[in-house]
Formats: structure tokens, C-alpha cells, sequence
């Protein structure tokens, strides 16, 4: 779903030593992470009797409770406090915090929206999006094939944009925000289990606040219907346990191998809207797809000619 996930903690490199099986439990565990984010647009579409607001004030409560109870059995809890207690990296995590609730929020919508396909789009760029990112916060130098790839991904936003009539705001939203989010997970040693515990522990006021407001003037309403309220609760397992998958996976590949699986989000997403979703698509859409996927190939390509860690 994302090149620049939340840092696990480490370097995405395998472990000393690691052998075939670790790196085959690591494959796994990638296609378990990107397959469940490419699987959201599905699970988002049986809440479409539910608020985009009140999915992700759910989505905020269950993921607290999962990842809590996961971090309570590792004894991992003392990371959390030692997080905690640090004002610059409370600061970061709030920040990040935002930033994660803004992407999910856009993204629910969207689905609700029939504009999966912006979704799948945003994703697509969310790795370059990465590069301009480290040009511009980090002084990153680019080499040629990454300026073609930046180049072309920047004629395919504006042939998109002809092919919508208007601006893929949807699209530039989750890549930015999601390359934003990234990149500030990645200046604190946090890991990914929690970071997202602490993330969801600072929505949590506003969440509450919300859902008591929701209650008292609306009423029960999806929570009286237990379809709808077995799906809220499972948003928290989905979103963490993919999270967790990739984490784990990210201590046992290299980098570079863990990016090709990046785009099996992405693809599912785009595959979702078109075969499932039935979203329409015109040739000048599908252009701006084409040269995404050929900035891609050059962006891999590289990174692979480099062999990044």
C-alpha cells in the first residue's frame, strides 16, 4: 500500500544470518501486509451504511485495543511509556497522528465516493512522492532515471487531471499524506506495533468525543445493527495486523526486495474498481496510469541497479 511505512522499529534489512525460510516467512508476511491494504476498498464498501467519520472513530478504538492487547503479551508496553516520555518524539507522533486520521478519513470516503481508482493512483505515486520528499526535507541529490520517473509522474497528475476535468485531489492527498506520515515515523525510533499504539491513544479524546456527540443525538444507529458493528470492530485487526505483518517482513528483506511488493496494493486497488467496483475509465485516464506504471518501472529499476538496503 505505501513504500514508506512506519518504521518497525530497525532498518528494513534481514537479520545476520538469515536464512531461506526466514526470508520465505518474510515474502509471506509482505504479500499478507500490501494483500490486506489492497483488500480495504472491499471491506470499506460493506460500511457504506456507516459515516466515513464514525468508520474511522472505530477504526481509531479497535486498532488501540488490538494493538494493545498485542504489545501487553510481548511485554512490549515499556516502549510505549519510554515514547511517552520524550516531548520531541510525543511531538513527531502527534504529528503523525494527524496526518494518519486525515489519510484514513480520505480514503474511506473515497471508497464510499466510487473513486477508488484516484485511490489506487495516489498509491501508485506515494513512492515518488517519497523521492521529492527526500529532496526536498533531506537534501536527497537524484540521479537521471529518478528525475525521468519524477518527470513522468508529474505529466501523468496533469494528464489525469485533463482526463478528470479537474484536479485528482484524492490521489495527491493520500500520496502526500501518506509520504508525510512516513517520513516523520521515520526521524523517531519508535517501532511500528508502538507508534500506532500511541497514534490511536492521542485520537482517542477526539474519537470519544465524537461518538458520544453521535450517540446523543442521533442515537444507536449502525451500532444497533451487529453486521455493521462486527465489521466496525474488525477495521482495528485489519488495520493493525497488516501493520504488524510488514513490520515483520521488513526485519527479515532487504529494502529493495520489500518495495517490488509496494504496488500489489495499488493493483488490487485498481483491479477492484474496475472488475468490482464497475468505476468508469477513459483513455486519457488510463494514460496517465500507463506513464505511472512506466515511471514505476524506471523507479524500480534503479533501485534495484543500486541494490538499496
Amino acid at each position: 500500500m505505501t513504500t514508506n511505512q512506519p518504521s518497525s522499529g530497525g532498518p528494513a534489512r534481514p537479520a545476520a544470518g538469515a536464512g531461506t525460510s526466514d526470508k520465505r516467512a518474510g515474502a509471506l508476511a509482505a504479500i499478507g501486509a500490501y494483500g490486506t491494504w489492497g483488500l480495504f476498498p472491499l471491506m470499506f464498501r460493506l460500511l457504506d451504511a456507516v459515516s466515513p467519520q464514525l468508520i474511522v472513530v472505530h477504526r481509531v478504538i479497535w486498532s488501540l485495543v488490538f494493538v494493545g492487547i498485542i504489545l501487553k503479551f510481548q511485554g512490549r508496553m515499556g516502549e510505549v511509556f519510554l515514547a511517552l516520555r520524550d516531548r520531541r518524539t510525543l511531538l513527531i507522533i502527534g504529528l503523525s497522528a494527524a496526518l494518519l486520521a486525515g489519510n484514513w478519513l480520505v480514503f474511506i470516503w473515497a471508497v464510499g465516493a466510487n473513486r477508488v481508482l484516484e485511490v489506487s493512483l495516489g498509491y501508485f505515486i506515494n513512492p515518488l512522492v517519497n523521492v521529492l520528499l527526500g529532496m526536498v526535507f533531506l537534501g536527497e541529490r537524484q540521479n537521471r532515471r529518478q528525475w525521468l520517473a519524477i518527470a513522468l509522474t508529474i505529466v501523468a497528475m496533469i494528464v489525469q487531471t485533463a482526463g478528470l476535468g479537474g484536479v485528482p485531489w484524492v490521489s495527491l492527498v493520500l500520496a502526500f499524506s501518506f509520504g508525510a506520515y512516513g517520513y516523520l515515523r521515520k526521524t523517531v525510533s519508535v517501532g511500528s506495533a508502538p507508534g500506532l499504539f500511541i497514534e490511536t491513544l492521542l485520537m482517542l479524546p477526539i474519537a470519544l468525543i465524537y461518538l458520544t456527540y453521535l450517540l446523543a443525538t442521533t442515537g444507536a444507529g449502525p451500532h444497533a445493527d451487529p453486521r455493521l458493528m462486527t465489521y466496525l470492530v474488525l477495521t482495528g485487526p485489519a488495520t493493525a495486523g497488516a501493520l504488524l505483518m510488514f513490520a515483520f517482513a521488513a526485519r527479515r528483506m532487504r529494502l529493495t526486495t520489500l518495495g517490488m511488493f509496494q504496488y500489489i496494493g495499488p493493483s488490487m486497488h485498481f483491479a477492484i474498481a474496475i472488475w468490482m467496483f464497475r468505476e468508469p475509465i477513459n483513455g486519457v485516464q488510463l494514460l496517465s496510469f500507463a506513464l505511472i506504471w512506466v515511471s514505476l518501472g524506471i523507479y524500480s529499476f534503479d533501485s534495484l541497479n543500486r541494490g538499496e538496503r
